[in-house]
């Protein structure tokens, strides 16, 4: 009988051990990043963090999709709001940013190369993202107008659809909605502060918006080079190096065509380019 009540005895001790260390687990508080690193790797929830733009602090939310949203509010209690609202999911401090992401969009804002990253554009229509992904091909320094974005998405008729698509943009400044801008000279909206924020950007990349205004508002919309016989938008790069001898203005498509000029194959200012 002996070894019997040994056994019972160390049976019980062990019950009463794991007991305790099932209450002690009990105790025990779960790290604070717990919650937002479960629904961050569900997608059911973004980080954010804060970087410095030619428009001031903006907050950068990203997920495994990519970069989801850019705001500029009063405090990250603010940001988080907007962004539930917006999006119907959370948003959770991510402190500092992903080296990596930090230093690609860190490039971009220093003009020193297209920032290498992806864009979660999931909520949008696939009219929105065509009018998004067009935006994204309009190199920094340069402009399009409303116009062009939609004839090359093939809906030429759909300027103002394009301009509420842009203006909606979830991810204004790395999506370069600011680059799209009227004919006759008018920045256009801009949904991340309107049309002085617009102008603001623009002029961190350099473009001389003067120029821009002052030809459209003489209803010039195209300049042609003497020697090539191309014509280009005024803020295409290959435009920018015509002399003052060899530059030639045109009101339309047309009048550069019947003058014997071909468009540009790089800002492609006219169907066909």
């Amino acid at each position: 009988m002996e070894p019997t009540t040994t056994s019972n005895q160390t049976s019980l001790s062990g019950a009463r051990g794991l007991t305790q260390q099932l209450r002690r687990m009990g105790q025990v508080e779960a790290p604070p990043t717990l919650l937002s690193d479960v629904l961050c790797n569900v997608d059911i929830a973004d980080r954010y963090f804060s970087l410095d733009t030619p428009l001031g602090p903006a907050y950068i939310a990203y997920n495994s999709h990519g970069l989801s949203a850019v705001k500029r509010t009063e405090s990250s209690e603010e940001f988080e709001e907007e962004f539930r609202r917006q999006f119907g999911r959370r948003a959770f401090s991510a402190g500092e940013p992903p080296a990596t992401l930090a230093t690609e969009l860190g490039k971009e804002l220093r003009g020193e190369g297209r920032a290498q990253v992806r864009f979660d554009l999931r909520g949008l229509s696939e009219f929105e993202r065509a009018v998004l992904q067009k935006a994204l091909e309009i190199p920094r320094g340069q402009v399009r107008p409303y116009a062009w974005v939609a004839r090359e998405i093939g809906s030429p008729k759909a300027v103002r659809a394009v301009g509420t698509a842009l203006g909606n943009n979830p991810i204004p400044i790395f999506i370069p909605c600011h680059r799209v801008v009227r004919s006759n000279g008018q920045v256009g909206q801009y949904g991340l502060g309107g049309e002085f924020n617009k102008r603001t950007m623009l002029q961190a990349e350099g473009i001389a918006w003067d120029r821009w205004e002052q030809l459209a508002a003489g209803g010039i919309r195209f300049v042609g080079n003497d020697r090539t016989h191309v014509f280009c938008f005024p803020t295409c790069g290959d435009a920018l190096r015509i002399s003052d001898e060899d530059i030639v203005y045109f009101r339309t498509e047309a009048a550069a065509t019947s003058a014997g000029y071909r468009p540009c194959r790089a800002c492609r200012p006219a169907k066909g380019a």
